[in-house]
């Protein structure tokens, strides 16, 4: 049975089918949200990561199994593939709510900040564009960008991971992460290029 077939069984209300999920998939869930909190050193309690796990469950569950429902199987994407991200991302917004964002204008562990990256540099721009207008091309590049690349900015940038913390999260290799960024900025910097922007690299 692929994941597609077992998931399609899940959201039918098939009690086996749902109780082979808990037993197959709550491990893996509770140890992502420990791998996300770990990664920070986060002080939440055993009765916080509960909470999270939970929630996770729930939306799940909720409006006739929506959320599970969502699962497709895109791109060979694994169930379990799936889930890790819907673990990480649940885990940040939990945490996100406990702790404010990080500025874009904060440095990260290469001492810039991405606004630096895209910094434009020609002449006259400083006088066309406002910070505002800047941040508002920025958003929409970040748009832009596939969701592989939308989930590691949420995570280098907006939740402050090192590149070395990312490795241990994403479970990859530090190249593949220095190659992930590399590619991720590349691609802002074309499309700051095509909103009419000269970049120097």
């Amino acid at each position: 049975m692929t994941d597609l077939e077992f998931v399609q069984r899940c959201v039918k209300a098939d009690k086996p089918a749902w109780d082979e999920f808990v037993d197959r998939y709550s491990r893996l869930i509770y140890n992502y949200i420990h791998s996300v909190l770990r990664t920070k050193s986060s002080a939440l309690r055993g009765e916080n990561i509960n909470d999270i796990f939970q929630e996770i469950f729930l939306s799940l569950t909720k409006d006739n199994f929506k959320k599970l429902r969502s699962f497709k199987a895109r791109n060979g994407c694994s169930l379990a593939s799936w889930l890790r991200q819907v673990a990480i991302n649940a885990t940040i917004d939990y945490t996100r709510k406990l702790k404010p964002l990080v500025s874009l204008e904060e440095e990260m562990d290469d001492d810039f900040t991405l606004k630096d990256i895209l910094a434009d540099n020609s002449a006259g721009a400083g006088e066309i564009f406002t910070q505002k207008e800047m941040l508002a091309h920025l958003k929409d590049c970040i748009d832009r960008l596939d969701n592989d690349g939308k989930y590691f900015l949420e995570l280098y940038v907006n939740r402050g991971l090192a590149l070395e913390e990312l490795k241990d999260l994403l479970r990859i290799s530090r190249g593949a992460i220095d190659m992930r960024k590399s590619r991720i900025i590349e691609r802002l910097k074309e499309c700051f290029q095509d909103k009419g922007f000269k970049l120097d690299y």
